[in-house]
């Protein structure tokens, strides 16, 4: 009786790879099947097989997100992203706007985060605290959640990677130092709203930037809302911390709205009774008063007046201080070494406290002439000219949504690029609030603004917008897209962006004679195909 001498088993995926050995030997069967059995196989390496485990395919992730809406709250997105691997649940909790802040876009902030090469979880400023506690639950979540088919007693490990610093300026986190040059209100007395031309030296720091890039500021927090801090404390304002005096400290080191769950849980520690169960609510994310959206941390050592922590419990208690991100409204080369921002200073009052924009109000008003401050320049995520200078462009930038623009016709200009131009741009009241009305007259003059469309909300008995005026010259508009135009939109995401996107439907639908499901799709592929670009927020 002849034996049967059973076939040698392929070894494809290597003993170092991160599988299980009932992982291993499925793929390595898996593989055997696509491939001739004549041992005529590479094996994988250790660097490929985490590869494959890491990949969308097979993880229940079908690589859509149709989460990624800036205008959608976080419950939605969480439940949009219900049943997908936990990166892409990471993805949904982001804020969506891609706006560069945290040093990623969503996408790549939420995979550096689960493959545990970033350990911070708190750089999504425009996500704020929704974010950060997600993120926090999520993480737990992934050190406690075994790679599909291992057994459940398998950890999930993965080095932590310090990601590469990069030269100084082209990250958050190596800054460059610019001199600050100068400032000027760009709105009239009387206007509801205070914007400012913000003009940079970036000669020393030796940056450049293309037009479409955003620019990051390392600001410092209010010196009078240190003081009082440090006030509530009981503190000395030489009090050492970390080897700083702690007015540093507060001054730059440590963000100082919104209060961080962390500190409300410091205030449970340093005190008893109702106070402690309230906090301890706070630092759940409960909000047994209804004050919850308004407490900065200063606002919460005043609903616990009396509790005072350690100053270095305090500081520990806080959260970094982000740089704050702008569009930046310059050509590199219209005016090599210089740069300009475009900014409304945020300030407002809650019950009888003034508040201030961080950032905004820095360069407003408490730094001067000559000073130098920390500075990044952010590459744009898909937002930027047309390779091509011959194809049109649609602009549609109300309010500092001009920002941008205002750096494209520069920056057309500066090239002489002989692509058509047409400027949508609106705020509340023409007499106060036409941004850059004499230059944009005079490249309207000249010839390199092709249209200029202006819209005012408070100049009429109705509130007319930058999406009426799209409908009322709707007709002119298709003829442009049909020759090819890019159409631009910055500004406001939650209002203003999808009125916009809905008129410019409308508008599809009623001249380019389409239903308006097949008006939708077209928008959508003028997007797919970058002709049509959004820096919202």
């Amino acid at each position: 009786m002849n034996q049967i001498t059973p076939p040698t088993q392929l070894q494809i995926i290597p003993e170092t790879a991160p599988f299980s050995q009932e992982q291993r030997s499925w793929l390595n069967g898996f593989f055997a099947g696509l491939v001739s059995l004549d041992n005529a196989v590479t094996p994988l390496s250790a660097e490929e097989g985490a590869a494959v485990m890491n990949s969308a395919s097979g993880d229940g992730d079908d690589g859509e997100a149709p989460w990624h809406d800036q205008t959608m709250p976080i419950a939605e997105r969480m439940k949009l992203a219900e049943g997908r691997p936990i990166r892409r649940k990471m993805m949904a909790a982001m804020a969506q706007q891609d706006c560069g802040q945290c040093g990623y876009n969503c996408h790549d902030y939420s995979e550096v985060i689960a493959n545990k090469s970033e350990a911070r979880l708190n750089l999504c400023v425009p996500g704020g605290k929704e974010t950060a506690r997600m993120l926090k639950s999520l993480y737990e979540e992934l050190g406690k959640t075994p790679a599909s088919g291992a057994p459940a007693s398998t950890p999930i490990a993965a080095p932590v990677v310090a990601a590469p610093v990069g030269e100084p300026g082209r990250s958050r986190d190596n800054p460059a130092m610019a001199t600050f040059l100068s400032r000027r209100q760009v709105n009239k007395p009387g206007s509801e709203k205070e914007t400012w031309h913000i003009e940079f030296d970036l000669t020393k720091a030796g940056l450049d930037y293309v037009v479409g890039d955003s620019f990051g500021v390392f600001a410092a927090n209010d010196l009078g809302l240190v003081d009082q801090i440090i006030a509530m404390l009981g503190a000395s304002h030489m009090t050492e911390v970390s080897g700083k005096p702690l007015r540093e400290v507060l001054l730059r080191d440590v963000s100082l709205s919104p209060a961080p769950d962390t500190l409300f849980e410091l205030i449970s520690f340093v005190t008893g009774g109702a106070q402690r169960e309230k906090a301890r609510a706070l630092a759940s994310g409960d909000d047994p008063d209804g004050d919850a959206a308004n407490l900065d941390v200063l606002a919460a050592l005043q609903k616990f007046a009396g509790v005072r922590p350690h100053p270095e419990a305090f500081v520990e208690a806080l959260e970094p201080l982000q740089p704050r991100l702008y569009s930046i409204s310059s050509s590199h080369n219209a005016t090599p070494g210089k740069l300009s921002l475009t900014v409304d200073a945020v300030r407002y009052v809650i019950g009888k406290r003034k508040r201030l924009g961080l950032a905004s109000t820095f360069l407003a008003e408490r730094i001067n002439p000559g000073e130098q401050l920390g500075v990044y320049v952010q590459k744009a995520h898909g937002f930027g000219l047309p390779q091509d200078p011959n194809t049109p462009v649609i602009m549609i930038g109300p309010g500092t949504g001009i920002a941008p623009f205002r750096a494209f016709l520069h920056d057309r200009q500066a090239t002489k690029a002989p692509g058509r131009n047409w400027l949508f741009f609106g705020h509340q009241r023409s007499a106060y609030d036409f941004f850059y009305s004499e230059e944009l007259n005079a490249m309207k003059t000249s010839g390199l603004l092709t249209r200029l469309s202006l819209a005012w909300s408070r100049d009429g008995a109705e509130k007319f917008y930058v999406q009426d005026r799209m409908r009322e010259v709707g007709r002119e508009l298709w003829n442009w897209l049909a020759d090819g135009a890019h159409i631009y939109v910055c500004g406001d995401a939650k209002r203003m962006a999808k009125d916009v996107e809905r008129a410019l439907v409308d508008i599809v639908a009623q001249f380019g004679a389409r239903s308006t499901d097949e008006a939708i799709a077209f928008v959508a592929d003028l997007k797919k195909k970058g002709r049509y670009q959004q820096d919202v927020y």
